[in-house]
């Protein structure tokens, strides 16, 4: 068994893991990733419009959809003409780093598992550590690109061209990074450390229950207990 402290650690790292990509998993579905602040109040009539990667919303009392009561959503999908490339790209490299991420999870437990019970020899618990590292480094990464590529479009006001069923203006007056956004990169930021210390970690030395190897030095004092 290992000591407890390099067992606690091993846990704060998985934990650490676990953590960044149930975070990268709610900033997916988060809409508040692009904030609009419109003047035309007609059908906005908070002023406010929340742009997410598969769908736009605001507050309304004219327009409603059915699932909501005060709040108009239009889905946003992949293959429509009017969906930026960033937004594309969020779609397609969020839900494969969820994946990702997911596998390096389950691969990190297992392969703690087979640590703490000394399952399997050193070597390959420690190929186990590395990949459980690389895989939570590529999660990160494939989320941190669009990630990043949408918090660049953000600050450089790139607007979105929407087409008249989303009752929004072709312009925002102003726009900021949202609170999706954040999570996102707070994820992702997790999984990245949680990645290199997997990768650097290694396998703790087992304290005691080690089997005598052949040819051992017999011990003392049981051969003066054999001369008597």
């Amino acid at each position: 068994m290992t000591y407890p402290a390099h067992t606690a650690y091993s846990q704060a790292i998985l934990w650490l893991g676990c953590v960044g990509w149930v975070l990268t998993t709610v900033a997916l579905g988060l809409v508040q990733w692009r904030v609009w602040r419109v003047t035309d109040t007609e059908f906005v009539t908070s002023g406010v419009a929340w742009v997410g990667l598969w769908r736009a919303c605001f507050n309304s009392h004219r327009v409603v959809s059915p699932e909501f009561r005060i709040m108009y959503c239009r889905s946003i999908r992949l293959t429509d003409g009017y969906a930026t490339p960033e937004m594309a790209a969020g779609q397609v490299f969020m839900l494969l780093s969820l994946l990702v991420g997911l596998c390096g999870n389950v691969g990190g437990v297992y392969t703690m598992r087979n640590a703490y019970f000394g399952i399997t020899e050193d070597p390959p618990i420690r190929l186990g550590f590395i990949f459980t590292g690389f895989l939570c480094l590529l999660a990160s990464g494939m989320s941190l690109v669009p990630l990043l590529w949408n918090l660049s479009a953000v600050v450089n006001n790139v607007t979105i061209n929407f087409p008249p069923e989303f009752k929004l203006p072709s312009a925002p007056e102003s726009q900021h990074v949202g609170c999706g956004i954040w999570v996102g990169i707070v994820g992702s930021v997790l999984m990245v450390v949680s990645g290199v210390i997997f990768c650097m970690y290694g396998l703790p030395v087992r304290s005691v229950g080690r089997l005598a190897r052949p040819g051992g030095v017999d011990n003392p004092a049981f051969e003066s207990h054999e001369d008597i």
